[in-house]
């Protein structure tokens, strides 16, 4: 910020009705800045912003990590799930390409078995037939599965709505078989059919 031309004091400042006055001498924390005539000098308040904002960051990411945080977001998730995904599907693919790599590498064990099952089960089931949009439409609910989770904060993972491997009856990994939930309603569903575990 420019000091030339500023008031001296306070009460000058005051007279001529700006904001700022600059008295070339450290306040009590030592900064030689412009003051605020209702307030500290700017640099002051740099670091009081600075502070908030760490605490501010350490409370939400506690919070984040809580039952009662992970219950809030998820049913916010529920309520507007559409702007969520859209939020998500607007954000730069760096971002998302970043999130997806950092994720990845805080899950090393969990993403090699995960892969490799998948990875099986997945291909048995697959049909020979599908295009290559029906194949585009599957790789997109895994975008939204993992820019859900990126952004609630809670695990939201692709759910075969016939299990692949199901008690009664086996599905297929298509487009029209496949939906977004939660980690752990894909849980408590296990290997049942949607209408069973809803128990319809």
């Amino acid at each position: 910020m420019d000091t030339a031309g500023m008031p001296k004091t306070r009460k000058e400042a005051q007279g001529t009705g700006v904001k700022y006055y600059f008295t070339g001498e450290p306040c009590k924390h030592g900064h030689i800045a412009p003051r605020k005539i209702k307030g500290a000098c700017i640099e002051c308040i740099k670091v009081e912003w600075k502070e908030a904002a760490t605490k501010r960051a350490v409370y939400f990411a506690e919070y984040n990590k809580s039952k009662i945080g992970q219950e809030s977001k998820r049913r916010y998730y529920e309520a507007n799930k559409d702007l969520v995904k859209l939020k998500a599907s607007s954000r730069p693919e760096f971002q998302k390409q970043k999130y997806r790599k950092e994720w990845l590498s805080r899950n090393p064990d969990w993403r090699r078995a995960d892969n490799k099952h998948r990875r099986v089960k997945h291909r048995a089931a697959t049909p020979n037939w599908l295009t290559t949009s029906d194949k585009q439409k599957i790789r997109q609910f895994y975008l939204d599965a993992l820019a859900t989770t990126r952004v609630t904060g809670v695990k939201y993972v692709v759910d075969h709505i016939v299990p692949l491997r199901g008690e009664m009856v086996c599905g297929l990994h298509v487009p029209w078989n496949l939906r977004v939930v939660t980690r752990e309603e894909n849980l408590q569903k296990s290997n049942k059919h949607l209408d069973a575990a809803l128990g319809a």
